[in-house]
């Protein structure tokens, strides 16, 4: 399973106002370190279920990129209650990108 493409128009329902926590990877497809996260998050989506797992593109989504003060790709988000409960910039293993959501 892959990541959900999270866009200004999903970005309420699919993130905001999802039930579990939702990790958002901020990306943009000129970025080196965000190539190599890619493919750990579309796994990572892929194995669990207690949470959502999105990519935003900040090229496509700069509204988005700009509210959360997205300023170095790539920058990991997770959201609880519509809220930033941790972040991390800079490219990460799987399993400290999996243990973001043990927040």
């Amino acid at each position: 399973m892959r990541a959900i493409t999270i866009t200004k128009d999903n970005f309420e329902s699919e993130v905001l106002k999802s039930d579990k926590p939702v990790l958002v990877d901020f990306w943009a497809a000129w970025c080196g370190p965000c190539k190599a996260v890619s493919p750990l998050i579309d796994e990572i989506a892929g194995e669990i279920t207690h949470a959502k797992v999105g990519k935003i593109n900040v090229d496509e989504q700069p509204e988005l990129a700009a509210k959360f003060r997205v300023m170095s790709i790539p920058t990991l988000a997770v959201f609880k209650g519509g809220k930033v409960v941790n972040t991390t910039v800079g490219a990460k293993h799987k399993n400290d990108i999996l243990s973001m959501l043990n927040v």
